[in-house]
């Protein structure tokens, strides 16, 4: 079990720290004292947008280097709070909702479900998602079990799409 550390809130100047800093807080959207991984889905939300048209090889080795990069982003943000896993480090949240739409066609509908979904099993955390938050360290940990949620997320959208396809077209983009 990860030893879990006071932590004292983000502040701006240490968004602006450095590029991983910058990264690691979502682009600000991690630094609300309240609700920090849900505001950090958000940046997640908005690339799904900007990328969810792509073919999916392309959006693949998107989220792979995401994925990557957030490793080392998370680690540094980490080292540089002294504290695993702080609260204003969400670029997993933001993989883990790129993660949640792979494949999925993008519309009003699926991100809202996609949304919802994503941040349930993120929060509820189930079975082995659970364990793997309580025994990865690092930046590995901070990342694999929002991008295990995701995959999750992932499967139940697609169920979703595929018996009610209604949702795709609930305001298509």
């Amino acid at each position: 079990m990860k030893i879990k550390t006071q932590k004292t809130p983000a502040t701006v100047a240490d968004l602006l720290h450095s590029p991983a800093n910058f990264f690691a807080f979502g682009f600000g959207t991690g630094l609300p004292p309240v609700a920090s991984g849900t505001f950090g889905t958000l940046p997640g939300l908005l690339i799904c947008v900007l990328i969810g048209g792509l073919p999916l090889l392309a959006y693949l080795a998107i989220v792979v280097v995401a994925f990557v990069a957030g490793i080392w982003i998370c680690d540094s943000a980490t080292r540089y709070l002294k504290t695993h896993d702080h609260g204003a480090i969400v670029w997993d949240e933001v993989v883990g909702m790129m993660v949640t739409m792979i494949a999925v066609p993008v519309s009003v509908g699926t991100l809202i479900a996609g949304f919802f979904l994503f941040r349930l099993f993120d929060v509820w955390k189930p079975g082995p998602i659970r364990k793997m938050d309580d025994t990865i360290d690092g930046g590995l940990g901070i990342m694999v079990d929002d991008v295990f949620a995701g995959l999750l997320a992932c499967v139940v959208l697609h169920a979703m799409v595929y018996f009610v396809p209604s949702i795709v077209s609930f305001w298509p983009l």
